[in-house]
């Protein structure tokens, strides 16, 4: 399968509790942090979910 790196680039303080553990369910647990997961839908969803915290990195 292919995989997608993407990279925490924005703080989860005052974000709602569902969107702090998408965060944590994807593997990210700090600022900057990157992490290579692999394309399936359920994880293009929860990258959806937390777009405007989360980066693509090539």
């Amino acid at each position: 399968m292919e995989k997608i790196k993407i990279k925490q680039t924005k703080s989860i303080i005052g974000q709602p509790e569902r969107q702090k553990r998408t965060l944590k369910a994807l593997g990210l647990r700090r600022l900057n942090q990157v992490v290579e997961l692999e394309i399936t839908p359920q994880v293009q969803g929860m990258i959806r979910k937390v777009s405007h915290l989360v980066t693509k990195v090539d």
